[in-house]
């Protein structure tokens, strides 16, 4: 009953606009479109946003690509509910180039965008109404420092990458660089390969690279399926737990890797919070608040040595 009165409570503060009069609750459609659709992450994201339209009583609609390389299909989504008239658009772009015009044609129309997990050419506050995201430079530098700390600052390191045009990766990308750069005796010897959009092809992909792998001292991913790929090649080959490993996101087999041994670090994001504060920033939005242009998520690094941190086990659901 308390619950459900906090709930309550909170509709009808976020019903009031600037001038005070309370906007009809039941009519909102938020459109969601995330970069894909079958990786563990943006399942999260979807609880995330279908919780916030619960407690705000508005209707969600989810619908992305199935593939996170398939740019056509995310802009014909957000057309599509460009011209169906909807509320409000919540986007994470496959590539922060080419969803630029469709975003741009929607405020054209006057439906707000926020844009989340992934950066859009343009300016938060002006070219759309806010961006949501994790901080992907500085979790790339947590790997990357994590990883040099545990090569003790010397060795040789492979860093596959995801996917052209993929603002967040290539920031996390970007980050895991830098850092790395600073330790003059670690030497990057892969920096140019990419994993691309799905488990199995980041596998290929790590394959194609085992020579290099088996020289390798360090290996640095900078996502979901990247790190799952690359940790299904170095099982492959008799190279989990040999090779010192940094990855990206906490999907359960990933956190199992980490359990066991196979992966040293995780760097975790908060995708749940994530598709929350998107849908939460876009009704207040059209309610009639002001929203920050940019809202930071929270990014953690997760080792065997944190797991048990009561902060740690609620991010990645562990009892």
């Amino acid at each position: 009953m308390k619950q459900k009165l906090i709930v309550l409570l909170g509709r009808i503060l976020l019903g009031l606009s600037v001038q005070g009069v309370v906007i009809a609750q039941s009519n909102l459609r938020i459109a969601v479109i995330p970069k894909g659709t079958t990786h563990v992450f943006w399942k999260s994201v979807e609880a995330g946003a279908r919780r916030a339209g619960e407690e705000l009583g508005v209707e969600i609609v989810w619908k992305g690509p199935i593939k996170e390389n398939d740019r056509a299909q995310q802009i014909a989504i957000v057309e599509q509910f460009v011209n169906e008239g909807v509320s409000g658009i919540v986007l994470a772009p496959l590539d922060h180039t080419a969803l630029a015009r469709p975003v741009a044609v929607a405020g054209q129309k006057k439906i707000p965008v926020v844009i989340f997990d992934s950066s859009l050419r343009g300016e938060a506050g002006k070219d759309f109404v806010s961006f949501v995201a994790t901080d992907n430079k500085k979790g790339g530098s947590l790997g990357g420092e994590h990883l040099g700390k545990l090569l003790g600052g010397k060795g040789k390191v492979v860093l596959l990458r995801y996917m052209v045009g993929s603002a967040s990766t290539m920031e996390r990308e970007e980050g895991f660089l830098e850092s790395i750069d600073k330790l003059k005796s670690v030497e990057v010897t892969v920096k140019n390969r990419f994993a691309g959009p799905t488990a199995g092809e980041a596998k290929t992909a790590s394959m194609n690279i085992i020579d290099r792998l088996r020289e390798a001292d360090g290996v640095f991913c900078p996502n979901e399926s990247s790190t799952f790929g690359m940790l299904l090649a170095l099982r492959q080959n008799n190279l989990a737990g040999k090779v010192r490993f940094v990855g990206f996101d906490t999907s359960p087999p990933l956190v199992e890797a980490l359990q066991k041994g196979e992966i040293d670090a995780l760097v975790a994001q908060d995708p749940t919070r994530m598709g929350y504060e998107a849908v939460t920033t876009i009704v207040k939005q059209i309610r009639g608040a002001q929203s920050p242009p940019v809202i930071d998520t929270g990014v953690q690094l997760i080792t065997r040595g944190n797991l048990n941190d009561p902060k740690i086990k609620a991010l990645l659901g562990l009892p």
